[in-house]
């Protein structure tokens, strides 16, 4: 099954149910409120926005996250190589080890993943 598509905005919503949940939506609306600066109105859209689209579950007034963070950030390269790289891999990965200075270390566990 798809993963269904998380906005930015969203994203970091999502961010704040993850390292809470399960949380009630006015917990969860009071933690948007300190680390977003949004309205409780504006908290309760989101919820029901991503609610319909099956990102999270709100029941009983209790939010909890129907898709992980690791499944939203992994469709989120898919759609990026697949956009800017016409979903070459290689191509994604050459035009990113460009950009960036890795450290050995980090050249050791990309060769682990890849090795798995």
């Amino acid at each position: 099954m798809a993963v269904p598509k998380v906005f930015e905005s969203e994203y970091r919503f999502c961010q704040i149910l993850w390292e809470n949940e399960p949380i009630s939506s006015r917990e969860l609306s009071e933690l948007c409120k300190e680390q977003l600066g949004w309205s409780k109105t504006t908290t309760y859209t989101v919820i029901k926005r991503l609610s319909d689209r099956g990102v999270v579950k709100n029941e009983k007034t209790i939010v909890t996250s129907l898709v992980s963070k690791e499944d939203v950030q992994a469709s989120e390269i898919d759609e990026l190589v697949e956009k800017k790289f016409g979903g070459s891999v290689p191509a994604f990965i050459a035009a990113f080890a460009k950009t960036k200075k890795l450290s050995e270390k980090e050249i050791e566990e990309i060769r682990r993943i890849i090795g798995e």
